[in-house]
């Protein structure tokens, strides 16, 4: 936990860098960052991220996209979120998967997670991640977000490990090969 607080804190000197703000220096790369923590440490990360958003006076704005509250959207408006406990019970486990997958798809959560115009000091940060899985991975997302964000910092706020090219959710499942990211720290 003191590790994590400890990476916690120099987390709002990295936002406050103007060349993180820019996305300078990444070889032509959007700026995409991975944060992670140790997944038993999200309400630790959740409550950061809450404060981050009321605090005022810093050079950037963080904005914030929860996954897990955009599943929920996206079943709300299609209907069928009251019904997803008799999907499961009528038809099992994995056509509940493919049905949800089909419904929220990539390009649906990129609908959710857009927003223009995207203002000087922008930070997309991203959350939610291991609520989604197995629904959504976080390399599909990215793959969708990354052209809608190209001009402002995105970040991963992970339950998981990264070694520059393979996320791994919660330091143990396959997340998908993702080499066009960072680490944030």
């Amino acid at each position: 936990m003191d590790e994590l607080l400890t990476r916690l804190d120099r987390v709002v000197p990295r936002f406050s860098d103007p060349a993180f703000l820019g996305n300078r220096g990444l070889a032509n790369e959007v700026g995409i960052y991975f944060f992670c923590y140790n997944g038993a440490d999200e309400p630790v990360v959740d409550r950061f991220i809450e404060n981050l958003k009321a605090e005022q006076g810093h050079p950037f704005r963080p904005v914030h996209r929860d996954l897990y509250a955009i599943l929920l959207d996206i079943c709300r408006e299609r209907l069928v979120l009251d019904k997803i406990p008799q999907m499961e019970e009528q038809k099992g486990k994995q056509s509940l998967l493919q049905s949800l997958q089909r419904l929220a798809s990539p390009a649906a959560f990129a609908d959710k997670i857009g927003y223009k115009p995207h203002l000087p000091g922008d930070i997309l940060l991203i959350t939610g991640v291991g609520r989604v899985y197995p629904f959504m991975r976080a390399h599909r997302i990215l793959e969708d977000i990354q052209v809608l964000f190209e001009d402002i910092p995105i970040v991963l706020f992970y339950p998981g490990t990264f070694d520059g090219a393979n996320p791994r959710l919660f330091g143990k499942l396959e997340d998908g090969n993702y080499y066009r990211a960072f680490n944030l720290l």
